[in-house]
């Protein structure tokens, strides 16, 4: 294993634990029972991955031959839900107002590692000369996980009105491509760049309440 897999293997199980994270904080709120965490825990860290590999043709999909993603995912839930389950602090700290601030960092972070997960996938799967479709299996593998966790737990996907939350994947999975196609940087160095940007995106986006034009919005 060379530095840029173990570099892509870093990158993807920190993308796991934040995005379990972000699922058990969200079922928690939700008053979801540790099942209900476990599983949308889970399929937060791992559901973008499996369609990411479904669209690609990689059947089974990953999760399934290195289940190393869904162990570290179930831990974190557990983990998450044991310490709001015999501490009143934690459970209140994700009751309150840090709730929001919680799942916005950890998506953030989950949201740029996978982006730039997804788009090396695609390429090294055969797509380098297709930039639509790597950018956009990108995108799908990191805000997919997110939007199958919202729809489980009756939510709005954030996707479709948080602050510039695709926008943000969908810029950090361009200029990953473009790093990779017109620079000599080496790839792990492109992948740090790439997720750095939505990353920073996002998070400024929610520092600042940027938001993309909804109708209505003004006279409310």
């Amino acid at each position: 294993m060379d530095i840029t897999d173990s570099v892509l293997l870093f990158l993807e199980l920190v993308g796991t634990l934040a995005f379990s994270f972000s699922g058990a904080v969200v079922a928690i709120q939700r008053r979801l029972d540790i099942f209900g965490t476990l599983v949308l825990g889970v399929i937060t860290a791992v559901g973008g991955g499996m369609i990411r590999d479904i669209t690609l043709g990689v059947i089974p999909p990953m999760l399934f031959r290195r289940p190393v993603y869904v162990i570290v995912a179930a831990v974190t839930a557990a983990v998450v839900f044991a310490l709001c389950y015999f501490r009143t602090e934690a459970l209140e700290m994700v009751s309150g107002g840090i709730y929001s601030q919680l799942i916005g960092t950890m998506d953030s972070v989950g949201l740029g590692i996978f982006t730039v997960v997804g788009v090396s996938a695609a390429m090294q799967n055969g797509y380098a000369n297709s930039s639509f479709l790597a950018v956009t299996v990108g995108v799908i593998t990191g805000v997919g996980g997110g939007m199958i966790r919202d729809l489980l737990a009756n939510r709005t996907p954030v996707v479709l009105h948080k602050q510039v939350y695709a926008v943000a994947s969908l810029a950090g999975a361009v200029l990953y491509y473009w790093l990779l196609r017109l620079t000599s940087i080496p790839r792990f160095a492109c992948m740090f760049i790439g997720a750095g940007i939505v990353i920073l995106l996002r998070l400024l986006a929610s520092h600042f309440r940027w938001d993309l034009p909804v109708v209505g919005k003004r006279g409310e």
